[in-house]
């Protein structure tokens, strides 16, 4: 009984989120300059690679070991919440010449980085990426001006991650978006309806809900069900 108590001890621990990175979903996108892959760490916390270069976006020690992920080609922050912005993981992926994509907000605690502010382009490793304004409508979690999201662009492929926010007029403008990461859990971001919504105005090719909690994302797929040319996407995002 002992021994077959450590065993499921350590196959627990070996199969912990921070121990099993093999287990992590992906999805692989063909773009006109090569082959995106989307790695699904959890929350708002993704791994894209691409033409060789590693991209980590809002990485999180609660969600993975960083110490046996890739070493970042560019890091992106999203925002200066612990759940968005971990100096140690930070520090564990950094390397001499990788790129730190943040606001300034998070510029307060980290030197080095190339501050990104609501509506500005810069183009880094061949990658286009725009800032997006990322805040709350009328509550307090996330003030207008502080947080961004972003969109890259892959050669033909435009993919959207939109940080922590509602569903703003600036993200219900944006044009030619083939894949949307748009957040769910409340009552800090959007609610499904909020979803929906946006979604409806700039019309991705596919939507994946992440950051999502507690939020029931069959809602969404429900209300989403017949509307035309919107893939839903439910991935391990919680």
């Amino acid at each position: 009984m002992k021994k077959l108590c450590i065993m499921v001890c350590f196959a627990a621990c070996i199969l912990s989120p921070a121990n099993a990175q093999q287990i992590f979903e992906k999805d692989k996108i063909n773009t006109s300059a090569g082959e995106l892959e989307i790695t699904f760490i959890g929350h708002g916390t993704l791994m894209l690679s691409f033409g060789g270069k590693i991209i980590h976006i809002d990485p999180w020690r609660n969600l993975a070991d960083y110490k046996t992920l890739p070493k970042a080609d560019i890091i992106i922050l999203t925002h200066h919440h612990p759940d968005h912005f971990d100096s140690k993981a930070i520090e564990l992926i950094r390397k001499e010449k990788s790129v730190l994509i943040l606001t300034k907000r998070c510029e307060e605690k980290i030197s080095g980085g190339l501050i990104m502010k609501n509506g500005d382009i810069q183009k880094v490793g061949g990658i286009t990426i725009e800032a997006i304004p990322a805040y709350n409508l009328e509550k307090a979690y996330h003030p207008k001006g502080e947080g961004n999201g972003y969109v890259l662009t892959f050669g033909d492929k435009r993919i959207y991650i939109a940080g922590d926010t509602e569903n703003t007029p600036e993200m219900k403008a944006l044009k030619n978006i083939d894949y949307a990461f748009l957040p769910m859990n409340l009552p800090y971001t959007m609610t499904p309806e909020m979803v929906v919504d946006a979604a409806m105005a700039f019309k991705p090719k596919v939507l994946y809900p992440y950051h999502f909690g507690e939020t029931d994302t069959s809602v969404l797929v429900n209300l989403l069900k017949g509307k035309p040319n919107i893939e839903v996407r439910i991935r391990k995002m919680k």
